[in-house]
């Protein structure tokens, strides 16, 4: 049985709250960083064979936390990065609606079909992540491999193995430090864990 553990990275720097940021690249606050330090003490009888992860601070912070643990090289994927809202990026919500107010609509209310202005869609980024973890898959055959990355990534991921239309991937709760577990069996996905919390509290947002 292969394994895939789908790591959301701690919860990030103050600068961050009740913005827009993800391209923005932010670090973790102290709780992300003992979140991060729980995970892996919760890991750490895992055979991780390697860490996989998005090249935000933020993830790439948790990863090597995570990473001291089991002793396993982290490298860095670039698909595995979070969504580029584009022109939203570092706006507090409050802003985006004031400027943005159709579209700021359309995205409260169809997230998955917006595409920002100077950024990304959702279908551009679920193309990305999936070519990435098909590369990881063929490259890491039988060995056990943990993604550390972002909501929308393990959100993604775990749609894809569940078969799941675009539109109801929200339904799939991602909390900052959330495990979740990813496994093949007899080449057929099948979700085992999600939103595992084993860190300290903190929002989803």
């Amino acid at each position: 049985m292969r394994r895939f553990w789908l790591i959301r990275h701690g919860e990030p720097a103050e600068e961050s709250r009740q913005r827009c940021y993800g391209s923005l690249d932010v670090g973790l606050s102290a709780t992300g960083r003992n979140q991060m330090a729980q995970v892996a003490g919760w890991l750490r009888g895992e055979p991780i064979a390697a860490i996989h992860s998005s090249p935000r601070s933020r993830a790439l912070e948790s990863a090597h936390i995570l990473a001291a643990a089991p002793a396993c090289p982290v490298e860095i994927v670039a698909e595995l990065r979070e969504i580029d809202f584009g022109d939203f990026e570092g706006l507090s919500y409050d802003e985006i609606a004031l400027r943005y107010p159709d579209l700021y609509r359309q995205w409260m209310e169809r997230p998955t079909e917006v595409q920002f202005p100077h950024g990304e869609s959702f279908a551009e980024m679920r193309a990305r992540v999936l070519r990435a973890f098909e590369r990881i898959r063929r490259e890491r055959e039988e060995e056990t491999v943990a993604i550390v990355s972002h909501g929308g990534v393990n959100r993604i991921l775990m749609a894809w193995a569940l078969r799941m239309p675009d539109d109801c991937i929200f339904r799939l709760a991602q909390d900052h430090a959330a495990v979740n577990l990813l496994a093949f069996v007899d080449g057929v996905p099948s979700v085992q864990l999600v939103n595992q919390r084993v860190g300290l509290p903190s929002s989803a947002t």
